[in-house]
C-alpha cells in the first residue's frame, strides 16, 4: 500500500510506501517544538499540549516524485537531528538521523496530507507517546508504548540492513553519507528565538 507525500502549496510531492510498516508516535520534546516555531507553522504542527505526530519508517519507503529541488534540512546545533522540510512553503517532512545509518525517518504528519482520521485507517493507531513530560500545561499526557514502539523501530531498521535498504534514501549521497543538501544550522540568537515560548 501507498500513501501520498504533500507539502502544502504542491510543489515538493512524493509516495510513501509500505504504509503498514511504520509506527505511528507523538513526540512532546522542547525540540519538536522549536522545528515548529522554525517554520512558524506550530498552530497546524503541533496538539494542544505541544505534540507532534509522526509516522516512523524507513527512508527505502520514501520516493519523491517532483520538486526535490525544494527539500531543505535544518539542525538546532551543530550536532543535533537532520529536520527536513520544503522550503516553498515551510512544511515539515521529517527528521533522520545525521548519517544514512541509522536507516530512519520520522514523517512529520502534515506532509502527509491527511487528518487523524485518515491517518489512522492508514497507519493505524497511535502506539507511543514519548517525551511527555515537557508537554504544554499541567496535565501532561501518560508516557505509553515506548519500549514496544522502540522494538518495532529497531525491528524495521535491522530489516533494512540486513536486505540492503538500509542503503535505498532519498535524503543522503550514499555514497559518501552526507545530506543531499547542506543542512542550515541555527545560530545561538535564532535556537534562542524558537525556544523562547516553548
Amino acid at each position: 500500500m501507498t500513501h501520498p507525500i504533500r507539502c502544502y502549496c504542491g510543489k515538493l510531492q512524493g509516495t510513501l510506501h509500505q504504509n503498514r510498516e511504520v509506527n505511528r508516535c507523538v513526540c512532546y520534546c522542547a525540540d519538536c517544538r522549536a522545528f515548529a516555531r522554525f517554520l512558524r507553522r506550530d498552530r497546524e504542527i503541533l496538539d494542544e499540549k505541544g505534540g507532534t505526530s509522526i509516522i516512523q519508517t524507513i527512508p527505502a519507503n520514501i520516493t519523491f516524485t517532483e520538486g526535490i529541488e525544494h527539500l531543505a534540512c535544518m539542525r538546532m546545533t551543530a550536532n543535533g537531528l537532520l529536520r527536513w522540510y520544503a522550503a516553498c512553503c515551510h512544511t515539515p517532512i521529517g527528521n533522520t538521523a545525521p548519517t544514512p545509518n541509522p536507516s530512519f525517518i520520522g514523517l512529520v504528519h502534515n506532509c502527509l496530507d491527511a487528518d487523524r482520521t485518515s491517518l489512522d485507517s492508514a497507519f493505524g493507531s497511535i502506539r507511543m507517546y514519548v517525551h511527555t513530560k515537557s508537554a504544554i500545561g499541567e496535565d501532561k499526557p501518560k508516557s505509553t508504548g515506548v519500549l514496544s514502539g522502540i522494538l518495532r523501530v529497531l525491528g524495521m531498521v535491522l530489516r533494512a540492513r540486513l536486505d540492503g535498504r538500509s542503503k535505498q534514501t532519498p535524503f543522503f549521497v550514499v555514497e559518501s553519507g552526507t545530506p543531499i543538501v547542506t543542512p542550515k544550522v541555527l545560530s545561538d540568537e535564532e535556537l534562542k528565538n524558537v525556544k523562547d515560548t516553548v
